[in-house]
């Protein structure tokens, strides 16, 4: 019976101490770049750029993507030129000698930090992720990182918030070394739309989705075309073999 009864209490303590790391269900929502036919909005993935790079660059990177790739959501040439030319990349001149040159095209979009040590030592030992493929790194996806952008609040008074952290009941133990990055109008969209908290985390996850697989909606095309493509010549068979053995008993 003791023993029975031992059991029992260690259970509910296990259940408590669970409870108390596990996070809040992710709560979905419709995005228009899911599903077999879906795209990304071009409007919405600019002014996911831009909230990244007035907002997320600061701290974190998206080192897969080259300037080159940002025609692909809109932006012309001659802008991207200018984003990759505010960088400076090491490089050797034809005498093989150690040079620092202006971005181009081609580059990969600068990092915020020189290496993983730069960046923890800005950070309070706290390393900064690469966005680039986030919204595939974490099980959610687009869903994960919109709750997270949009779920800082106030700790329960039974929890003790640890210094330099802050309450995120969506992050892996319900507190995070980054401070909440959005707020009301923290930019001004081109396109004049309302940069609440709300619709700043859609377009910047909107965007982040992209970085992710910017080949994506090709890709959906080709699956169309060859789903087609395969439907008639499933067709072609079927009356070919109805023609074929339509004298056999």
């Amino acid at each position: 019976m003791k023993f029975i009864r031992f059991l029992f209490v260690c259970a509910v303590l296990l259940s408590s101490c669970s409870a108390e790391g596990d996070t809040l269900p992710i709560p979905k929502h419709k995005w228009n770049f899911e599903g077999p036919t879906g795209t990304y909005k071009q409007d919405a993935l600019q002014r996911g750029y831009q909230v990244f790079k007035e907002v997320c660059s600061a701290c974190h990177g998206i080192k897969h993507i080259s300037y080159e790739k940002l025609m692909k959501i809109g932006l012309s040439k001659n802008v991207v030129k200018a984003l990759a030319a505010e960088h400076e990349y090491p490089d050797l001149n034809d005498e093989g000698e150690a040079i620092h040159r202006k971005g181009i095209m081609s580059d990969k979009i600068k990092s915020p930090y020189a290496n993983e040590k730069a960046a923890r030592a800005a950070n309070n030992g706290a390393l900064p992720p690469d966005l680039s493929l986030m919204t595939k790194a974490r099980a959610g996806g687009p869903n994960y990182i919109y709750a997270l952008l949009t779920g800082y609040c106030s700790a329960p008074t039974e929890t003790t918030v640890t210094d330099g952290m802050h309450y995120n009941p969506y992050f892996s133990g319900r507190q995070i070394a980054m401070a909440a990055p959005l707020s009301e109008g923290q930019v001004t969209y081109a396109d004049g739309t309302k940069a609440t908290v709300d619709q700043m985390a859609k377009d910047v996850v909107t965007f982040l989705s992209w970085t992710a697989e910017p080949e994506m909606e090709e890709r959906k095309q080709m699956g169309i075309k060859v789903l087609f493509y395969l439907l008639i010549l499933t067709l072609v068979f079927y009356l070919s073999k109805r023609k074929i053995w339509k004298n056999v008993k």
